[in-house]
């Protein structure tokens, strides 16, 4: 169906100052170049409003509510994996029936985005505890220590984890909040050994062995 045009308030003015002259509606549409059909549809809604304002209630209606669009940010803030095609059943199961393309425009709206998880190291809290000292006691340390600084690393790669593509939900600049995140491990079965250095000139080169 092609949306009809929406004229221009006065415009509107000006048919109805003409028709209250006396003018018919042929007359009125060939002195404003305007359609018959549309000299009549203003007049009408003149007669019935009162009123050549654009009423509201034009336009596409939400399909959802403040509520329902409260529940789906919770759902994807404390579960980022959960598809739009789960949170349509959700919602469905308490009688809200919407598609799940609308489900992913409504949280893009509200600044979610899906995206693919970061890959980071699968760390322990022993782990996490002690990088987080690393970094507090060197955090001050002028260029020229750095400088003099090569990083090295020697890790084995594998498989691990659900190999179907699985997006998270999130927030700009929120990549790297764990769980966004999808964790990744160094030991287990076929795989291939790496080894790389960088310093801060640039990074070194890649070796590696089956």
């Amino acid at each position: 169906m092609v949306k009809s045009r929406e004229w221009s308030r006065k415009t509107r003015e000006e048919v109805i100052t003409l028709h209250r002259k006396g003018n018919g509606y042929k007359k009125i549409a060939k002195m404003l170049n305007i359609p018959r059909e549309t000299i009549g549809s203003i007049i009408r809604k003149f007669k019935a409003k009162g009123t050549v304002e654009t009423l509201p209630g034009r336009g596409r209606k939400k399909m959802l509510t403040l509520t329902a669009v409260r529940y789906l940010k919770r759902g994807v803030e404390k579960s980022p994996r959960v598809t739009a095609e789960e949170l349509r059943k959700d919602l469905s199961d308490v009688g809200t029936e919407v598609s799940a393309q609308t489900i992913r425009r409504t949280l893009r709206n509200e600044g979610l985005h899906a995206r693919t998880p970061r890959r980071t190291p699968l760390l322990s809290p022993k782990n996490k505890k002690s990088r987080l000292q690393y970094a507090k006691s060197h955090v001050d340390k002028p260029q020229k220590f750095w400088d003099s600084v090569l990083w090295t690393d020697e890790t084995k790669l594998e498989l691990f984890g659900p190999m179907d593509q699985r997006y998270v939900w999130r927030r700009k600049n929120k990549a790297y909040e764990e769980k966004n995140t999808l964790p990744t491990v160094k030991h287990g079965g076929g795989s291939i050994m790496l080894w790389g250095c960088f310093a801060s000139a640039g990074t070194g080169k890649v070796f590696f062995s089956s």
